[in-house]
């Protein structure tokens, strides 16, 4: 989706910082239009800086802040109630995102706190924090995670790129951070929408692989038995199409004309079109078999590369 904001916006400057680009010689606008990474007056707030912080602040809205757990105001957080053992770094870029202000309509500073929601991008690191109340995640079936050390990346578009191999691993120590002992291993949620109403189990390919092929034997083995049945069928008509009996009063014997025509029918039938679906229907399990349950198939239905547990 193409963006909405304008390439220069500087509306929320100072009014004064505003007049004086305005008022200045073309020579000096020319050197603060950003060009080749000169410097760009731009409008941004007033970071809330609590005591604690030690904060680096870039000239463009950018900054790393140390301290303890902090999501938003100083009195949020793990930070803000005092606790010890939960130490922070917080990177952030574009605070107030689409609609940075240096000052409101009246002229007045705007001061910002951290805002996990509307802050354009984020990689926050505490030792201690609610990261999914942090960031407004849903429990998922990994749960809600309270009191314990996190990481949370936030971005419009977040990408993780390996030259070689990427893992999402799970359960790796005893202990969490806050000394507590790892209960049972928690898997990983991929949830799209934020919602998790309708989270479902990921197939284990190799399992669901040994599935696919005991249903295409079990299918293979009934076409066996309704060809073996078609046969037999087959012969009794046949046997039915020649059958006399002995008629007494005539002294002689007789066939039916009906039954002989209604069952040379049958047999024409069941043959020409019974016997060969069921040929068409074997050589299909066969290459269905090969397509998707074998790793030379074209649709073979694993992952040639990602594996999961």
């Amino acid at each position: 989706m193409a963006s909405s904001k304008k390439a220069v916006d500087l509306q929320g400057f100072f009014s004064r910082n505003q007049e004086l680009f305005n008022n200045s010689s073309a020579s000096v606008k020319l050197g603060k239009r950003g060009v080749g990474g000169d410097p760009l007056p731009e409008p941004a707030p007033t970071f809330v800086e609590a005591p604690c912080e030690t904060v680096m602040q870039g000239q463009n809205n950018s900054y790393i802040v140390l301290g303890r757990d902090r999501p938003a105001s100083r009195l949020s957080g793990y930070g803000g109630k005092g606790d010890t053992q939960a130490s922070m770094v917080d990177i952030c870029v574009g605070r107030m995102a689409w609609s940075p202000k240096s000052e409101d309509e009246q002229g007045n500073i705007v001061h910002a706190d951290p805002n996990f929601e509307v802050d354009a991008a984020r990689i926050y690191i505490s030792q201690k924090t609610d990261v999914d109340d942090n960031f407004k995640l849903v429990d998922g079936t990994v749960g809600n995670s309270k009191a314990k050390s996190a990481i949370g990346i936030k971005a419009d578009a977040v990408r993780v790129v390996a030259r070689e191999g990427i893992k999402l691993v799970t359960r790796t120590d005893e202990k969490n951070s806050q000394g507590a002992v790892v209960g049972d291993t928690t898997g990983i949620d991929l949830i799209a929408g934020n919602d998790d109403s309708k989270l479902q189990p990921i197939p284990v390919g190799d399992n669901l692989v040994g599935c696919m092929e005991r249903v295409l034997f079990h299918m293979d083995k009934l076409n066996g038995i309704v060809d073996s049945f078609l046969m037999q069928q087959i012969q009794f008509n046949i046997a039915l199409t020649s059958h006399v009996h002995l008629v007494p009063i005539l002294g002689m014997t007789l066939i039916s004309p009906t039954v002989v025509s209604s069952g040379m029918s049958t047999v024409v039938k069941l043959t020409a079109t019974c016997k060969l679906d069921l040929a068409k229907h074997k050589a299909n399990l066969k290459l269905c078999q090969k397509t998707y349950l074998t790793k030379a198939g074209s649709k073979y239905i694993n992952s040639r590369h990602n594996k999961v547990n």
